[in-house]
């Protein structure tokens, strides 16, 4: 296992994806996924490695001017901002970013796609780092987060020794990864039938 808190990819503890790997390369269909967007997701990760604590500065600085993101980390009893939660989650949300650059996106990977949807939702919010905070993040604020995590990686992806071709080529295979995880996290809170 990786070491870090509550992390456990591909780990038998995390329950199978609800869907076969065949209604997920549909769902990959609807993003025009191509095999061109495994290779340059690849070569997104080793431009950004280097630079996943400069980009978690930047989107947890922009999240946390927001009080009512800043809820979803307070402790429900004495309204305080839970320390340990955000010390314990920032690493796994650096590893976030190299798995989304790990491709090519097998049965673990979309078995734990679905697991952190769980973890946003009342299902299993708070269990894995048993806090306090808040039992429930909204959906309504996990969906413009798409905007957050493609529109500011662009400038990360020139800092590698890339051509302009290839920068466009790793965003909008980073654009349609995203855009699959946050579908994929919206599964807990959709109606059974809906989703």
């Amino acid at each position: 296992m990786s070491g870090i808190p509550g992390y456990d990819f591909g780990d038998e503890s995390v329950p199978d994806a609800p869907i076969s790997m065949a209604e997920f390369e549909r769902l990959k269909d609807t993003v025009m996924w191509s095999d061109e967007d495994d290779e340059y997701l690849r070569m997104a990760g080793e431009t950004l490695e280097p630079q996943v604590d400069d980009m978690l500065d930047r989107w947890l600085g922009f999240l946390s001017t927001f009080e009512f993101m800043n809820d979803y980390r307070r402790d429900v009893d004495t309204g305080e901002l839970i320390e340990e939660y955000g010390d314990r989650s920032r690493p796994r949300y650096g590893q976030w970013i190299r798995d989304t650059c790990d491709t090519p996106y097998d049965e673990d990977w979309l078995d734990y796609q679905f697991e952190i949807g769980r973890r946003h939702h009342r299902t299993k919010k708070n269990e894995t780092d048993d806090v306090n905070a808040a039992p429930h993040i909204n959906l309504r604020h996990i969906t413009p987060l798409i905007y957050l995590h493609t529109a500011t990686v662009r400038e990360f992806l020139q800092n590698g020794d890339h051509t302009e071709e290839e920068i466009d080529k790793m965003y909008q295979a980073w654009f349609k990864s995203v855009v699959l995880q946050v579908t994929l996290w919206s599964y807990p809170y959709t109606k059974e039938g809906d989703w």
